[in-house]
């Protein structure tokens, strides 16, 4: 169920905190895929639950996410728990000494953190292949077992598989916006520094955000209040009537797989049909974010390099997963020089995209290129791993670059009947306006309206 389903049924007493817990660490428990959790917070959950279940009794509720269950990916500390980051050299370390400040955020909203999610190593990879806690499959897949999309892939999964009604993750390069694309979920992925990074590993520090794996665009932007300090939301659904929307000709459409363009298209036409307004034009500042990139050296790697250089020199790097050691020892290329001159060129882009765009205007595009693809060739083949993880984190990348925000909302199946995204993005800090587009168009874009 939706945060806001589960939230009517706490609410009126129908549901009971405790119960809700107990059902969701059995699920858990139960579930044939153990790779999801890194670890269960069974005792913690339902001391929480039973605090929740008091307050609800006796008519104290701290609002509509009191007693919503909530699992959070294992970047963030909380208190008394070792936070891997997905790796097993961090597997030894001392246990958090206090909750990371959005854990603290949610749980004084009463929510219920029932875990922590599995990751690609050290969150660098889109793909969520993880050689140390195994790798999640994807709970759409009826064929073969598919990759869940990285780097929060337990994420992703626990809410796919209905384990939990939402999980909190971390985008730097389309970390949130990708498993909730591949397994047909919501990723609200918030402009950088909405919320607070304290206590969350990071990846790169330009580029990390954070935001809310769930069911609707409801439950984000409760969610999305609550990890901000707030006791309601304040986003409100907006006209569709007039609404302006730019589809990128550039970058975002090559080598997509037809069965996701068609899924998108048919989304854009229900938009159009139900008054928005839908332009198609070319933006060249996406291509050039790649060229900058070749030259120069990519930004996270840049960054990922010089938070694990130590790492990498000594004995743990034999311990890490030798494709995240690959690709973090790229690295090590980027000059000084060449850091100064992407960080230049990255304000430059910055403001020519917003120049770009009309006032209000969003962009529209297929989150992903193509729909989840099977786990054993990506094992098999390191050529194969890292150009299917860079064309997944392709598109998404460009609105980590440009410090924008973005929503992936379902919008039908492709290839194999797997899930496809619609992604809905907007320029930095225009999160409340792109929170209430995407909760007038939900129902459009996925087909229920």
């Amino acid at each position: 169920m939706s945060v806001a389903g589960l939230s009517v049924l706490l609410q009126s007493g129908a549901l009971d905190p405790v119960d809700l817990a107990k059902a969701s660490l059995e699920k858990i428990a139960g579930y044939k895929d153990q790779s999801i959790f890194t670890e269960l917070l069974d005792e913690q959950a339902l001391s929480e639950a039973r605090l929740s279940s008091q307050r609800l009794r006796s008519g104290r509720s701290l609002g509509l996410l009191d007693g919503i269950p909530v699992a959070w990916k294992d970047l963030f500390d909380t208190k008394g728990s070792v936070t891997t980051a997905g790796s097993a050299v961090l597997a030894d370390a001392a246990p958090a000494s206090a909750d990371a400040a959005v854990v603290t955020a949610l749980a004084g909203a009463g929510m219920v953190s029932i875990g922590r999610t599995n990751l690609s190593e050290f969150a660098f990879s889109g793909l969520g292949i993880n050689p140390h806690y195994g790798t999640a499959h994807n709970p759409a897949s009826r064929d073969v077992p598919r990759i869940p999309g990285g780097s929060s892939a337990g994420s992703g999964v626990a809410v796919a598989a209905g384990l939990v009604p939402v999980a909190i993750g971390t985008d730097t390069g389309g970390s949130i916006r990708i498993p909730a694309a591949f397994n047909g979920i919501v990723g609200y992925k918030a402009t950088r520094g909405r919320y607070s990074m304290q206590s969350v590993f990071p990846l790169a520090k330009s580029l990390d955000s954070l935001g809310p794996l769930c069911r609707t665009v409801q439950d984000a932007v409760w969610i999305d209040a609550a990890m901000r300090g707030r006791t309601a939301p304040d986003i409100r659904r907006t006209d569709l009537s007039g609404l302006k929307l730019v589809i990128p000709e550039t970058v975002v459409f090559d080598d997509a797989e037809p069965g996701v363009v068609a899924a998108f298209e048919a989304a854009v036409l229900r938009l159009e049909q139900a008054g928005a307004r839908v332009k198609r034009r070319a933006f060249p500042i996406f291509a050039e974010i790649f060229e900058i990139t070749a030259r120069h050296g990519a930004l996270v790697t840049a960054e990922a390099f010089a938070l694990h250089k130590a790492r990498l020199e000594g004995p743990e790097a034999a311990r890490m997963d030798h494709r995240v050691v690959a690709r973090t020892r790229l690295g090590e290329k980027t000059t000084t020089a060449d850091y100064i001159a992407i960080a230049d060129a990255r304000q430059r882009l910055i403001a020519a995209f917003t120049e770009s765009l009309d006032s209000g205007e969003l962009v529209i595009h297929p989150t992903l290129p193509h729909v989840a693809p099977p786990i054993a060739p990506l094992l098999a083949d390191d050529d194969l791993f890292f150009k299917i993880n860079g064309r997944t984190l392709r598109n998404t990348s460009i609105g980590n670059f440009l410090d924008g925000c973005g929503v992936s909302i379902p919008c039908g199946t492709g290839d194999a009947g797997m899930p496809v995204g619609f992604l809905l993005s907007g320029l930095r800090n225009a999160d409340d306006n792109l929170l209430s587009v995407a909760l007038s168009a939900e129902a459009i874009i996925r087909g229920d309206a």
